[in-house]
């Protein structure tokens, strides 16, 4: 998500990056999700426009002086012909799509995600192909009709519905401190008080709670899949950069402190890497259970590092609270 809003941004001569993109969306948190018949999600963003939330892209866009609109649509005709409308006149589109349909990922043929997003920068009529750009440096040739389909995935738990984004650049500047404080403050709030008991840090701690269940909830069929989803949640294969976002928040802890002049900001964004490292452990514990035979294995050595994690990580987010209200 981030990293396309970043495309965007450079695309237009605004270059900013990922990480302060992230932090003044407000969009670090943690997520775990599971309904009946449907594979368990956890995930590491926050601020995804759920009832009561401005979203990551409005809210940074509004800290930067960039307006930044949504746009959704049950006609794919009609998204396809705004979308080819704005290419034709060199405008760049940033869509929502299911990464499981798109033709340059080599994901299994189950697997689905619609809540990626992607930059979208140029169009060639005559092959009905676009270029897309993505987490990588490669543009990436799609068929308008292999975008139709990623566009409008059914797939739960994030059906796309054609969503796009527009960019009003005219007033872009750089944030205020006093707006990258609110932003901390809300990152810091989410986690720490979290409404429900899947979200912030009870989330994480539910999530460790929940681990040795999957084998029987899930049988022998399902928890392969289950594992392998959550692998790509917090691997920089799913576009979080590594260790669920984590690592990107330290960046923007660090850019954080140029911008308020705090010398704390960098001890934190310290602790932020190291619970970056350990979400990445975690991730190679679910790769790894996805490839075993025995999945339980892998599974049983996580809820200790969950535990852990949501140790260190109400620490440093109640230390960030505290200076924000400094």
């Amino acid at each position: 998500m981030t990293g396309s809003m970043r495309h965007m941004y450079q695309l237009m001569g605004r270059d900013m990056s990922e990480e302060l993109l992230l932090g003044l969306g407000a969009g670090v948190g943690f997520i775990y999700w599971q309904r009946t018949g449907q594979l368990p999600f956890l995930g590491g963003r926050a601020n995804t426009g759920r009832p009561k939330e401005e979203g990551l892209e409005p809210l940074a866009g509004r800290r930067t002086g960039v307006v930044v609109t949504r746009h959704a649509t049950s006609s794919a005709r009609t998204a396809q012909s705004a979308l080819v409308a704005d290419l034709s006149v060199g405008t760049p589109a940033m869509l929502q799509v299911d990464m499981g349909l798109l033709p340059y990922f080599d994901f299994p043929v189950e697997y689905h995600f619609g809540g990626h997003v992607v930059a979208v920068v140029g169009y060639d009529e005559p092959g009905r192909t676009v270029l897309v750009c993505d987490r990588d440096t490669t543009l990436h040739p799609v068929s308008l009709e292999s975008l139709a389909a990623a566009r409008g995935s059914r797939f739960q738990p994030f059906p796309p519905k054609h969503a796009s984004w527009t960019f009003d650049f005219t007033h872009q500047r750089a944030p205020r401190p006093d707006e990258v404080w609110e932003a901390i403050s809300e990152g810091a709030k989410a986690m720490l008080e979290p409404p429900i008991s899947n979200l912030g840090i009870r989330g994480i701690r539910k999530t460790a709670a929940m681990l040795p269940r999957w084998p029987s909830l899930l049988g022998v069929e399902l928890l392969p899949d289950a594992c392998f989803n959550s692998y790509l949640m917090i691997d920089a294969i799913g576009g979080t950069g590594g260790g669920l976002f984590r690592t990107m928040y330290a960046q923007f802890l660090d850019e954080a402190a140029a911008i308020t002049g705090d010398p704390a900001l960098p001890a934190l964004a310290a602790e932020f890497r190291v619970a970056g490292d350990r979400w990445q452990e975690v991730a190679d514990l679910f790769r790894t259970a996805h490839r075993s035979t025995d999945p339980a294995g892998p599974l049983s050595e996580i809820p200790r590092l969950l535990r852990s994690i949501a140790d260190l990580e109400e620490a440093a987010w109640a230390d960030l609270r505290a200076l924000g209200r400094a």
